[in-house]
């Protein structure tokens, strides 16, 4: 047991909530708490925590998309089957998006915590009312084309995104494929990867921190919020796994549904058990060429794409985790609000390290541009990772299903 407790850090996490719960709730209310010698302590380790990742998020953004869009450039140098890829993967991340945000927004609030910390105004878009499209157009442009040294330097995020992309752009347009800048690109996305997998290794300890402070505070309904969150996202991942993904599937690549899951039974196993779209695409690839008939040169362009920025799963829970936590926070969207959380949501697929718990990387930069405090990230992580494994499995499902639709197009109109 303490071996598996040693090296499994889900379980860590899981154990840290609950005995912060525990403690809190047990000894209950602390008067003075913060005059003690070991709460400033304790509050050490979430400030620590939510510092280092501040401390990386704005490069890690710069590098995640630089990668993604240099991924992206041998497709859209194919043109036809490049632009069919991109098409395809923007329309079911959008869609999943969409299925996220407005059922989130439809049902009961959840309700704040009587003890959540201030939101940060300087780097929030939600609380900038707009009167219409062109108001709501006017302040992201505003925002959004600034200078890019002013923009990491003061946290803003969408100037961030915008400057990368078009840089990104820039050099696939520019450089040939094989130029070592993209290598350096991918070293470097790699570093600031296995930086954030360090970090995301103290989680535990700003997690009991952080759940202590709302239980012994009299926040004991967390964990049943958390529970109702997570079912939400369950039914809606299920709902785009059986209902949408298949239907785009008999529809514009003409397998049932019977067929299509047969077909894709072995990948999505492997997804499931490794929480790894990376992981999963040597048998993604062997199910599209043998199971899926899908031709050779289109499944071995396709998929490799879709594993980096086809994130269908992970739109949908980073789109409902974003209307879930600014409740949780006492923040009141606007329309303004709801569009930043969908582009950033969007943004954050491109180039999402494919691992297991990767969208928390990408979950940073949704939480940041609503001005939701870092906590959120160790707050999501109690429930995260079983979560991640169906939405994993969607992920390589929705990959699996444009190579289908994608090659068909190829046959008929290639």
């Amino acid at each position: 047991m303490w071996k598996t407790l040693r090296h499994s850090l889900p379980l860590q996490i899981a154990v840290a909530a609950a005995l912060a719960w525990l403690v809190g709730t047990v000894f209950g209310p602390i008067e003075n708490a913060e005059q003690t010698t070991w709460y400033p302590l304790l509050m050490l380790a979430k400030v620590s925590y939510i510092g280092l990742l501040k401390a990386v998020v704005g490069v890690m953004v710069l590098l995640s998309l630089l990668e993604g869009i240099s991924n992206i450039g041998n497709v859209v140098r194919l043109k036809r089957l490049g632009g069919a890829t991109l098409l395809f993967y923007g329309f079911t991340t959008t869609i999943a998006i969409t299925i996220g945000l407005g059922a989130a927004l439809m049902m009961p609030e959840w309700q704040p915590l009587t003890n959540a910390p201030p939101v940060d105004e300087s780097i929030s878009f939600i609380n900038q009312d707009a009167a219409g499209a062109g108001a709501i157009a006017t302040k992201l442009i505003n925002m959004a084309l600034v200078n890019p040294f002013a923009a990491v330097t003061q946290g803003n995020l969408l100037a961030i995104v915008v400057f990368t992309i078009l840089f990104g752009i820039s050099l696939i347009v520019a450089l040939p494929e094989s130029h070592p800048l993209f290598e350096t690109i991918r070293g470097l996305n790699k570093g600031i990867n296995t930086m954030v997998a360090g970090i995301i290794k103290l989680a535990p300890f700003a997690v009991f921190a952080i759940v202590f402070q709302f239980s012994h505070k009299g926040d004991n309904d967390l964990f049943g919020q958390l529970f109702s969150f997570a079912a939400l996202v369950f039914g809606l991942t299920m709902v785009h796994a059986v209902i949408v993904l298949p239907l785009i599937a008999r529809i514009a690549g003409g397998i049932g549904f019977v067929s299509l899951f047969r077909a894709i039974s072995a990948p999505l196993a492997m997804a499931f058990a490794t929480s790894s779209s990376a992981a999963t695409l040597p048998v993604s690839m062997q199910a599209a060429k043998e199971e899926l008939k899908v031709t050779p040169s289109t499944a071995s362009m396709v998929l490799p794409l879709g594993a980096v920025m086809n994130m269908d799963g992970t739109a949908l829970f980073e789109g409902i985790a974003a209307v879930f936590l600014a409740q949780l926070f006492g923040i009141d969207l606007s329309t303004t609000g709801i569009v930043m959380i969908f582009i950033m949501a969007m943004v954050s697929s491109v180039g999402a390290p494919g691992m297991p718990s990767g969208s928390m990387s990408g979950m940073q930069l949704v939480l940041l541009a609503a001005g939701i405090p870092l906590e959120a990230i160790a707050i999501l992580l109690i429930i995260e990772r079983p979560l991640d494994t169906f939405r994993t499995a969607v992920n390589v499902q929705g990959d699996l299903i444009g190579a289908t639709v994608i090659d068909k197009w190829q046959k008929r109109f290639g």
